[in-house]
């Protein structure tokens, strides 16, 4: 991995647009389906790791650290293809979803919910159905609406 004199002098990162945190809002989507997966931050060092490792690596703002995309689940993201918006300030990840299961609470996409309806009587409705109980995947988690991400 590059050390952080390497990672502050690298080119390809210092074209990105981070944010005043130091991160840039990420999307997964998988190569085969086009399905947009999930969303999530990377920092500097994410993005090289993921660069080296050839799988997602992230920034978890809420742990605070680097998080390898399915540690804990199994369900690693192999990225084929890493691509920058036309503003440089969005990265895309095309990539293929290990075990089928992106989003921590079992299902395949973490877009699961479909709004339905109108403006005054709309409602967000489950769309996908949940692939493998998240009980199953984190058994440490101790709260249900409390699982660890994948």
């Amino acid at each position: 991995m590059l050390n952080s004199t390497s990672l502050a002098k690298a080119k390809w990162l210092k074209k990105i647009k981070w944010d005043e945190h130091g991160l840039v809002p990420v999307i997964a989507q998988e190569a085969g389906s086009n399905d947009v997966l999930m969303f999530a931050w990377m920092n500097r060092d994410a993005l090289a790791k993921t660069v080296e490792l050839g799988e997602a690596v992230y920034w978890s703002r809420s742990r605070k650290k680097l998080w390898h995309k399915g540690e804990e689940s199994g369900h690693t993201q192999k990225v084929l293809e890493i691509r920058l918006d036309c503003d440089e300030d969005v990265v895309l990840l095309k990539i293929e979803q290990h075990g089928g299961i992106a989003c921590h609470t079992g299902r395949h996409s973490c877009f699961f919910q479909k709004f339905e309806g109108d403006a005054d009587e709309g409602d967000w409705l489950v769309a996908e159905p949940v692939l493998k109980d998240p009980a199953e995947m984190y058994p440490d988690a101790t709260q249900p609406n409390k699982t660890k991400p994948t």
